[in-house]
């Protein structure tokens, strides 16, 4: 495994500590050095996975069926990094990456032409289900990584893994919170990548992050839109859209 960053560097300085502005800029030059130490020793195998991950997102934005294959070869890849970095809750996270890219290149062979489901917004019953998922998945996924595993960071990794089942289920509802719940597991994986020295995967989360961003932007343009007068969108809504929403 790559040297990882220290806890400490990963976190910003504090502006009020001794030494002031020459302290945090010392820390940034530690950390960029140390970063670049990292991205230097990384091996073939993790470049191979980010760059499918990257072309992944592209030929998504694009709306090629491209996507599915590269992301198949980046989540298959991601197994094998992430279970040798200690992330086991991740293995099981890309696990079911890998189970839906294979359906989701089924159903757009098979059924590219029907209407995509409408963006809409969550309802008290979603959240009820998303709170379900992300905590129960919490308990779970700590007592798996406790028990069975030599996992030295089981909370985070959990932690990070639950929110991002419950961002994809809410992506499969297409409502407009899964982009939150999927930069709230972002931003806690990013640190944690880079601890566990893999930095090509820490910079491709961030290039996720901003994504996430534009994804909800956009979505949010696209409920906007589809709001008219006399149309009842209580309980979430469920009006039709043929709108492309990659």
């Amino acid at each position: 495994m790559k040297k990882a960053i220290p806890t400490s560097l990963i976190h910003a300085p504090d502006p009020g500590n001794a030494g002031g502005g020459k302290k945090i800029i010392m820390e940034i030059q530690q950390w960029a050095v140390l970063l670049w130490q990292q991205i230097k020793e990384t091996d073939i195998l993790q470049w191979l996975a980010v760059s499918f991950g990257v072309a992944e997102v592209l030929f998504a934005k694009a709306n090629k069926i491209w996507l599915y294959p590269t992301g198949l070869v980046a989540t298959i890849l991601s197994v094998i990094i992430l279970f040798e970095a200690g992330l086991y809750a991740e293995c099981l996270l890309n696990g079911y990456y890998i189970i839906m890219s294979i359906y989701g290149w089924w159903y757009w062979i098979t059924k590219k032409n029907k209407p995509f489901v409408a963006v809409t917004r969550c309802s008290k019953r979603d959240w009820i289900v998303v709170s379900a998922i992300t905590f129960g998945g919490i308990i779970f996924l700590v007592y798996l990584l406790k028990q069975y595993t030599n996992s030295t960071v089981p909370y985070m990794d959990a932690w990070i893994s639950a929110t991002a089942w419950a961002g994809m289920w809410l992506l499969a509802k297409r409502k407009i919170e899964n982009w939150i719940l999927l930069n709230i597991s972002n931003a806690f994986a990013i640190p944690l990548l880079f601890h566990k020295g893999l930095p090509l995967y820490a910079l491709l989360t961030i290039f996720l992050f901003v994504v996430a961003i534009t994804g909800y932007i956009k979505w949010n343009k696209i409920i906007k839109s589809d709001l008219s007068p006399g149309i009842s969108y209580s309980d979430g809504g469920t009006v039709a859209s043929n709108r492309k929403l990659i």
